[in-house]
């Protein structure tokens, strides 16, 4: 059977699946789950989640996963080709945001593991705007995105394709409330992390 060429996917993955035979059923899966914009659904879920995991490349491919959280849809659906979130003071080093400059690609994976247990893939282009850059184009921006906590600056994602993870493998988690006193202590420099290698069986340089 001779397939059209697919509208989505690298050709890195297309020859991957011609290699494996999975071509056909690839092409079902473009065809039915892959979307060019967010659907109503994914807009409704997105903004009901309070974290995001993000995939970024530097200009030389070097890649880094990070996570962002927050309030329920502090990720704002603009529209359905658009998103933005805010990026709030850290640690300085801006890994995400500083790739995101050399090269705009951006992966962001929205897991629901508590409930539906749905996942969200959206991938798409940022790019950074100041707070008050990107509400003199979006007027509709959340003003109060974190009680106390005012972004640094905003990541603004035009989507390129959006498909749904499929549910079979995400754990159900069970919301717990958040460590307090010795427990919830934020480990304070590299002593912590080398112990812990230590417990886990693992070797520092």
């Amino acid at each position: 059977m001779t397939l059209p060429p697919p509208s989505f996917g690298s050709a890195g993955e297309h020859r991957l699946q011609q290699h494996m035979g999975t071509a056909e059923r690839a092409a079902r899966f473009y065809d039915q789950q892959v979307r060019p914009c967010l659907t109503p659904e994914m807009r409704d879920f997105i903004g009901r989640q309070s974290m995001v995991f993000l995939a970024t490349a530097d200009s030389h491919g070097e890649c880094d996963a990070s996570f962002r959280a927050g309030p329920p849809g502090f990720v704002h659906v603009i529209d359905d080709h658009t998103l933005a979130y805010p990026e709030f003071r850290g640690n300085g080093v801006l890994a995400s945001a500083g790739n995101m400059t050399e090269n705009p690609h951006l992966g962001m994976l929205f897991v629901d593991f508590t409930h539906h247990h749905v996942g969200l893939h959206v991938n798409g282009t940022a790019r950074l705007y100041s707070d008050a850059g990107l509400r003199s184009l979006h007027a509709g921006l959340p003003v109060d995105v974190a009680p106390g906590r005012s972004p640094e600056m905003w990541v603004h994602v035009s989507v390129e394709e959006a498909y749904i993870h499929c549910s079979k493998y995400i754990p159900h988690l069970e919301p717990a409330p958040r460590p307090s006193g010795h427990d919830a202590a934020r480990p304070k420099d590299a002593n912590y992390f080398t112990g812990l290698g230590a417990a886990l069986g693992t070797r520092h340089p």
